[in-house]
């Protein structure tokens, strides 16, 4: 296993090139399952989470090739198997779409139960209650979903709380179904707008994506296309983040600076200078971070992803100030670790308190989860001396050659091997 060090201390300068959304990719990589047809994805990520969706419908008798780097075809002509397995599904969640296609195309799916994670409870019973107004018959077997209908139909289905993955999986289950479905109080992220675009140049049918009502008109069948996904708004504003804890001047290439307008907003109120077009956004120092609070909240809120990385530059604010975890209950792993580098932030419930100090230290500190590592990670470039990060396989996770990107615009960081794990 692999660690990261990093000396802190340089500004970064330049800019990076933004790759392919991990979360538009996984559920486009679901909705392969929808159509016999090829599928062929440009600008996909290098990511563990694309290998193990490839893995999984692999399993299912899809065929694939990554016949040029960044590109993917995908062919589902046959799927021979119904189950996504557990050792798939405990690494990564969202496998769990693989059952609103499942059910639509074949009427049968076998889905583990995710499990637990590490930033808290994200259960499925709302893609389960969606599948049953739709038809389904939902029994739980063994840890496992057993999903049966011999064909979806569609209905008016309301869901009890915001899901992202319970929406895509929805979307993706009615385009094949008998019938209109009308999904209410659906979230509202660009990714869930890329899915139905897609979707829809597949001969489907869906309105009002990006909106909390989504209506589908179900098709007898989709057509196969050839798409670019789009640019990863959680990897952009984690560069420009960095720009921003090292004094810097950071472009983000190729994104899509009004899927990131609530972060940037927010910068700009700690002092940075932001300068936007439609495809870059640009963040440069501007002094020292002023203190600023912060909520997280779904879409087009500031994202939960982006919590991390931000409490990270309120550890060096010239003051104080409060950030409040309002997805997720149990996000403040990076905390203690924060702490060891000398950060001064004091947590009760859901709310952290931040007292800004001039300087954060080096120091040997812990990977917890995919947005935990990258908030240590700026804090190593921004810290005095040496940081050393463990189990930095979070981090494959969702970063398309980070320390590449890093080391580009002037980061002293390398990977080499762990020996203390």
């Amino acid at each position: 296993m692999d660690k990261i060090v990093i000396k802190g201390g340089v500004p970064l300068k330049g800019a990076v090139p933004i790759s392919g959304s991990k979360n538009a990719m996984l559920p486009l990589m679901c909705a392969s399952l929808l159509t016999t047809d090829e599928m062929i994805f440009h600008r996909v990520p290098t990511l563990m989470d694309i290998r193990t969706t490839k893995q999984l419908l692999l399993q299912l008798g899809v065929q694939l090739d990554d016949f040029t780097p960044g590109t993917l075809r995908i062919k589902a002509r046959e799927i021979v198997e119904h189950t996504a397995p557990y050792e798939l599904v405990k690494t990564m969640r969202a496998s769990v779409m693989v059952l609103g296609p499942l059910m639509a195309r074949e009427g049968r799916a076998d889905v583990s139960l995710p499990g637990g994670c590490a930033i808290g409870a994200r259960p499925i019973d709302q893609h389960l209650k969606g599948l049953e107004a739709m038809g389904a018959s939902i029994e739980l077997k063994n840890g496992y979903v057993v999903a049966r209908a011999p064909r979806l139909k569609g209905t008016d289905f309301c869901f009890d709380l915001v899901t992202v993955t319970g929406t895509e999986n929805l979307v993706m289950a009615a385009s094949l179904a008998r019938g209109t479905t009308i999904l209410r109080n659906c979230a509202v992220e660009p990714e869930i707008t890329e899915l139905a675009h897609v979707i829809n140049r597949m001969g489907g049918s869906v309105a009002g994506a990006g909106t909390s009502t989504i209506v589908i008109e179900g098709r007898d069948r989709l057509s196969g296309v050839v798409h670019e996904v789009m640019p990863d708004r959680i990897e952009a504003g984690t560069y420009l983040l960095a720009g921003a804890i090292t004094g810097g001047d950071i472009t983000a290439e190729g994104c899509m600076s009004e899927h990131i307008s609530a972060l940037l907003d927010k910068l700009e109120e700690a002092g940075l200078v932001v300068e936007t077009s439609e495809f870059s956004a640009k963040v440069t120092s501007n002094g020292r971070i002023k203190s600023s609070d912060m909520a997280t909240n779904p879409y087009p809120g500031f994202a939960t992803d982006f919590q991390a990385q931000y409490m990270a530059l309120m550890a060096l604010g010239d003051s104080s100030c409060e950030i409040i975890e309002n997805v997720f209950e149990n996000r403040f792993m990076h905390v203690q670790e924060l702490v060891r580098m000398g950060a001064r932030i004091r947590v009760s419930g859901k709310k952290a308190r931040i007292q800004g100090v001039k300087k954060l230290s080096g120091a040997h500190v812990q990977a917890t989860d995919l947005r935990a590592s990258a908030s240590l990670v700026l804090a190593g470039l921004a810290a005095e001396g040496t940081t050393e990060i463990h189990r930095v396989y979070h981090l494959e996770r969702g970063y398309d050659k980070i320390v590449e990107k890093l080391a580009r615009v002037g980061a002293n960081i390398h990977r080499e091997k762990d020996d203390m794990l």
